[in-house]
């Protein structure tokens, strides 16, 4: 039998930012890891290089913009600086918790103790692999396999129960997929890490297990346009205008990265066919960025210029996959991490941060138990501990997305509830909105929520932070509610200045 500290042979599937950190946190572990990955390895040069020619289709995200949160770089900072280290010299930027202050509240801050541990780390995603590869192939005891295509899960059900013991592969070379060599691998472990377009769901239908999932349809599309500072230019101070925010009919983002390189983003219900026809465009993309006062600045002709066309991101759903049912695991030696398990709306940002907590998550189950059984159940309960709040969450602000946008496209509003509870709920909502622009105590709370340093709405419990938003709420609605209107064109002016007719039914696909 396997003691705890055995080596075991694991195999995952994907090298993504999840596979990768995955095999990082087992190999330290002691452990054998091979990693199979249907693309090609990243050319050879610097982080444009990997921006430009790395054929990436097996990541749908891959050019769309990428952060890693105050969650990730603390693990990071804690447990492989060196790593953390090479994502600077590569380019990441850091933005501390000063940065991220409204700017009205910059000039009387004070530090205080945790600060420090509210950052994020952005730069483009291809430079985010580059480094973490570069990283990762130091490692004695992990191998990379590129351009592997997995066809399918090896199991044994000699005991009763589903267990997996490899998987069937079969190596493209140069050749086309579906061409090379065939082969079946066996391994101890088999981890899926291949993202949202996860085939093991699948495969396990096929073999008799029906994995239940929960998926909602965030009802949006997602387009980005990346950006490069012309030379001798610098990026627009940040917090003088809100460079992210929701229009109602359309929310906004820019994302610097590294190498004097930035992405905006452009999120458009699915219903509004016409606006989701014009972010397709890259020239109308541009003329969305320049009429909304936050961006306007980051896309003057005289301080950027586009690097790519506008391109799109379509099937937004949260996503949660349960591998144990009843308080059963479904499957032995099998484990899906990341996306593959527990997917959000990638509009928060969150995926890389749960991505990689999940997979230190697995790294610490296999660390304590060698028992197939009991490592499926704590896998699961920690998951559902620590990523269901994250998860919920984001589900609850996709729900009450949909909720504006609907309202907002049929001229209906959403600000006379039809009960107390709902009017409470709204006008909590009004004067947290307030008070998070003015009181930097409640900035404090908000901003570990958003870097996933604590659960969802912990701050809220706060007895100073409650009092704070108590206190704005007997303001007024009407006066708190003005706060989270953003600069920016209303949906008929900006129908307008598209000249696109006003579709207010329909439904549209990113292309």
């Amino acid at each position: 039998m396997q003691t705890k500290s055995s080596t075991l042979n694991i195999a995952i599937v994907g090298s993504g930012i999840c596979g990768m950190c995955a095999a990082i946190t087992l190999a330290e572990n002691g452990h054998q890891v091979t990693l199979y990955e249907r693309d090609g390895a990243p050319p050879e040069g610097d982080a444009d290089n990997a921006f430009f020619d790395w054929n990436r289709r097996g990541a749908a995200q891959f050019r769309h913009p990428h952060a890693f949160l105050g969650l990730i770089c603390n693990l990071f900072a804690q447990r492989y600086p060196a790593l953390l280290q090479d994502l600077f010299e590569a380019g990441a930027r850091k933005v501390d918790f000063a940065e991220m202050l409204p700017f009205a509240l910059r000039a009387d801050y004070k530090p205080e103790p945790g600060d420090e541990r509210m950052l994020v780390l952005m730069c483009r995603r291809a430079t985010m692999e580059q480094v973490i590869r570069r990283y990762v192939e130091q490692f004695a005891n992990v191998t990379i396999v590129n351009r592997c295509h997995v066809q399918g899960v090896l199991t044994d059900t000699s005991t009763g129960a589903m267990v997996a013991r490899g998987l069937r592969v079969r190596h493209r070379g140069d050749a086309e997929q579906g061409s090379g060599q065939a082969e079946e691998v066996l391994a101890d472990i088999v981890v899926d890490a291949s993202g949202r377009s996860s085939k093991f769901p699948q495969w396990w239908r096929q073999l008799g297990v029906r994995v239940e999932e929960e998926n909602d349809d965030a009802q949006i599309v997602y387009y980005t346009r990346h950006y490069q500072l012309r030379p001798g230019q610098e990026e627009p101070v940040r917090g003088e205008l809100p460079a992210a925010g929701d229009l109602g009919y359309l929310k906004f983002g820019v994302f610097p990265g590294d190498n004097g390189h930035f992405a905006i983003i452009l999120c458009v219900p699915k219903a509004e066919v016409s606006l989701v026809e014009a972010v397709r465009q890259s020239d109308q993309f541009h003329k969305i960025c320049e009429s909304i006062p936050g961006l306007t600045p980051w896309v003057a002709r005289d301080r950027s210029e586009p690097t790519t066309d506008s391109f799109g991101i379509g099937a937004i759903h949260a996503v949660w996959r349960h591998y144990v049912q009843d308080e059963k695991p479904l499957v032995h030696n099998f484990f899906a991490v990341g996306d593959s398990s527990v997917r959000t709306n990638p509009l928060y940002g969150r995926g890389c941060s749960t991505g990689v907590l999940h997979a230190s998550i697995l790294a610490d189950v296999l660390a304590d138990s060698n028992v197939p059984v009991t490592r499926a159940l704590k896998f699961y309960e920690r998951t559902s501990a620590e990523l269901r709040p994250i998860f919920d969450a984001s589900l609850s602000e996709d729900k009450s997305g949909i909720k504006r946008a609907n309202a907002l496209r049929e001229g209906r509003t959403l600000d006379k509830p039809d009960s107390l509870k709902k009017w409470f709920g709204l006008a909590f909502g009004d004067a947290l909105s307030a008070a998070a622009a003015k009181e930097l105590h409640v900035v404090r709370g908000i901003m570990r929520t958003v870097n996933l340093l604590e659960k969802p709405g912990a701050f809220l419990k706060d007895p100073s932070i409650r009092r704070t938003v108590l206190r704005y709420m007997i303001r007024g609605r009407k006066r708190n509610a003005a706060t989270r209107l953003q600069p920016g064109p209303k949906r008929q002016e900006m129908l307008a200045l598209l000249e696109i007719p006003d579709a207010k039914n329909g439904q549209a696909e990113v292309a």
